[in-house]
C-alpha cells in the first residue's frame, strides 16, 4: 500500500521530515517529474518505506514553472537527499535552497547551461553544443598535502570514473569522485515508449542485475494495473533473483581477492561464477537471465530436467565455494588485509542511505526482500545476516553468508514448485494515463528502486530508477581516508559498486 501526501514546494521539508521520522530506512528515492503537460507544474517525488511490510510513503510537492524553479533542500535533515538535489537541478533545472553543493552530478562541465534534458519540452533527437565550463573540485591545502588523480580512464576494463586521493604522507584523508561519465538518458528514451518496448531497456540499466531491474520494472506496471501474479512465477522469480545474487557474490568474492593479489581466490571465485553463468544460460538461453521476468509474470518454466540440473551445480558449489572460504579464514596475511580496512561506520551508512551488502556490514539490518517482501518472498523465511565492524572483512562474510543463505532459498523454491500448476502469467490490461506505481527488488548489491507514470495508449510518461549502486557510491569516499592507496582497489571491491547503474 502506497500512502501518497500532496504539499506545496513550501512545505516538502516538513512533509518529508514527518515521513523520515516514521519510515524504517529513510529515504529511498528523490526525483523530479515535469508534470505542466498534466497541471501545469513541476514536481518533487520523495518515496520513503513505512514501518509496516507493506507500507509506501509518497510525498509530492508541486514547484510553478517560473524563470528560476525551487524549493527548500531536504540535505539539512536528510543527507541522503544530496546527490538526488544535485540531479534535480541537472535534469530538470530546478533548484534545492540551503543546498550548498550544486555542482553539475549527472551532466558534465561540457554540458550547456540552462539546458535541461528531462524536462518535457527537450527532445531526444536534439544535436547539443559542447560546452567549456570549469568542475570545481575540493583541493586540499597545508604543508606536505599533495593530491593524486586517478581515472577517469583506468588500466583494467572498466568503466571511466575519475578520483582525487588527498594525500598527507601515504595515509589519504580525503577522497573526492567524479562519475556519470557515459550517461546513457535510459530515463528520456524510454518516454513515450510502450511498457512492451521499455522493459528492454530496463533489463539492460546493469548487465549484472538484469533480473533485479526487470523484476522492480514489472512490478511497478503491476501495482498500476493490480495484476495478481500467478504463483508458478512467483516461484519462478525468486529462484531466478537468487541465482543472479550467487553468480554475483561469488564472483565478488573472487574479485575481493584480486584487489590483495591473492590468486588462488580470485581463480576459484572466476570458476564457481562460470559454472552458475553456464547454469544461467541453460535456464533462461542467456548468461545473465535476461527475459525470463516479463510483466504478469515469467516467460519461461522451469522442467523436472532443468530443475535436477539446478540442484546438482548447487550441490557442486556449495561444496566447493565453503572450500574456497576455509582457505580464506585460515590466511592470516588475507585476514590481516580485510580487517579492520576500509570502515564505513553505521552512523555515516544510516544517514546517507547505504543499502545491501555495504549498509549490512555496517550494522544496518535492512533487506528488502524480507522487511518488504515481494514476488514469493513472502512464503519464506529469508535470514539476514549483517556485521558491525563495517570494514572490508565485514563486507566479505555479509557476502559468505548470503551466498549460502541464497543455495537454500533456492533448494526450498525448487520444492515448492513440484507443488504448484498455476499459468507463468496473467495479461496485463490497459493502463489508466498519469497513474504511478513503485516497484522494488534486492539485487546482488542491494536494494532497487523503480517509479512509474503512465501516459496515454498504455506508453510511459517518467520513468526514474534509483539503483543500489546510486545509493552506495556516496560511502565510498567516507570509508577511504585513513587508509593508504594501496587499499583503495580493496575497499572498492568490497563494496563492488556498478557505474552503469548510474549511467542509466
Amino acid at each position: 500500500m502506497i500512502k501518497n501526501y500532496t504539499v506545496s514546494a513550501k512545505n516538502l521539508r516538513a512533509a518529508a521530515n514527518a515521513c523520515y521520522s516514521k519510515s524504517k530506512h529513510g529515504l529511498l528515492a528523490m526525483f523530479a517529474n515535469d508534470e505542466r503537460q498534466i497541471h501545469g507544474k513541476f514536481a518533487i517525488y520523495c518515496l520513503f518505506d513505512g514501518r509496516n511490510p507493506e507500507e509506501m510513503l509518497s510525498v509530492k510537492a508541486l514547484v510553478d514553472d517560473q524563470e528560476a524553479p525551487e524549493y527548500p533542500s531536504l540535505t539539512p535533515i536528510i543527507p541522503a537527499a544530496a546527490w538526488f538535489e544535485r540531479e534535480i537541478h541537472d535534469l530538470f533545472g530546478l533548484t534545492a535552497l540551503e543546498n550548498k553543493d550544486l555542482r553539475p552530478l549527472v551532466l558534465h562541465e561540457n554540458w550547456p547551461q540552462g539546458l535541461y534534458p528531462m524536462r518535457k519540452d527537450f527532445a531526444v533527437e536534439a544535436v547539443v553544443p559542447e560546452a567549456h565550463k570549469d568542475f570545481p573540485l575540493a583541493h586540499a591545502h597545508g604543508e606536505g598535502v599533495f593530491e593524486v588523480p586517478v581515472g577517469p580512464i583506468h588500466a583494467g576494463i572498466i568503466e571511466p570514473g575519475h578520483f582525487r586521493f588527498s594525500q598527507a604522507g601515504e595515509t589519504t584523508f580525503r577522497l573526492d569522485a567524479k562519475l556519470f561519465f557515459t550517461h546513457r538518458g535510459i530515463e528520456k528514451i524510454v518516454e513515450g515508449q510502450t511498457i512492451e518496448q521499455a522493459l528492454f531497456s530496463a533489463e539492460r540499466i546493469c548487465g549484472a542485475c538484469s533480473v533485479s531491474h526487470a523484476l522492480s520494472f514489472c512490478q511497478t506496471v503491476e501495482s498500476i494495473s493490480k495484476a495478481i501474479v500467478p504463483e508458478r512465477a512467483n516461484v519462478i522469480r525468486v529462484i531466478v533473483a537468487e541465482l543472479e545474487r550467487l553468480y554475483n557474490h561469488i564472483g565478488d568474492v573472487g574479485n575481493l581477492c584480486a584487489g590483495l593479489g591473492f590468486s588462488v581466490g580470485t581463480s576459484h571465485g572466476a570458476r564457481l561464477k562460470e559454472h552458475l553463468m553456464r547454469l544461467n544460460d541453460a535456464v533462461t538461453g542467456n548468461r545473465f537471465l535476461r527475459g525470463m521476468i516479463i510483466p504478469g509474470g515469467v516467460r519461461y518454466d522451469l522442467s523436472g530436467g532443468l530443475i535436477e540440473e539446478i540442484y546438482k551445480t548447487l550441490k557442486r558449489t556449495e561444496s566447493d565455494f565453503r572450500e574456497v572460504v576455509g582457505l580464506l579464514e585460515e590466511n592470516d596475511q588475507f585476514l590481516d588485509r580485510v580487517n579492520t580496512t576500509g570502515i564505513l561506520p553505521f552512523q555515516a551508512a544510516k544517514e546517507l542511505g547505504v543499502v545491501g551488502v555495504a549498509a549490512r556490514a555496517s550494522g544496518v539490518d535492512y533487506d528488502l526482500r524480507r522487511d518488504k517482501p515481494y514476488s514469493g518472498y513472502a512464503w519464506i523465511t529469508c535470514n539476514v545476516p549483517f556485521y558491525r565492524s563495517g570494514d572490508v572483512a565485514a563486507r566479505l562474510w555479509v557476502r559468505v553468508d548470503e551466498t549460502l543463505e541464497s543455495i537454500r532459498i533456492v533448494r526450498q523454491m525448487l520444492e515448492r514448485i513440484v507443488l504448484t500448476q498455476t499459468d507463468l502469467a496473467v495479461e496485463i490490461p490497459p493502463l489508466e494515463p498519469y497513474k504511478a506505481g513503485i516497484g522494488w527488488s534486492e539485487s546482488a548489491r542491494g536494494g532497487n528502486i523503480h517509479w512509474l507514470m503512465t501516459g496515454k495508449d498504455n506508453t510511459i510518461y517518467r520513468y526514474f530508477v534509483r539503483s543500489a549502486s546510486y545509493a552506495n557510491w556516496p560511502a565510498l569516499p567516507v570509508a577511504v581516508p585513513g587508509n593508504i592507496i594501496p587499499d583503495f582497489p580493496l575497499i572498492n571491491k568490497s563494496f563492488e559498486l556498478c557505474y552503469a547503474c548510474l549511467d542509466r
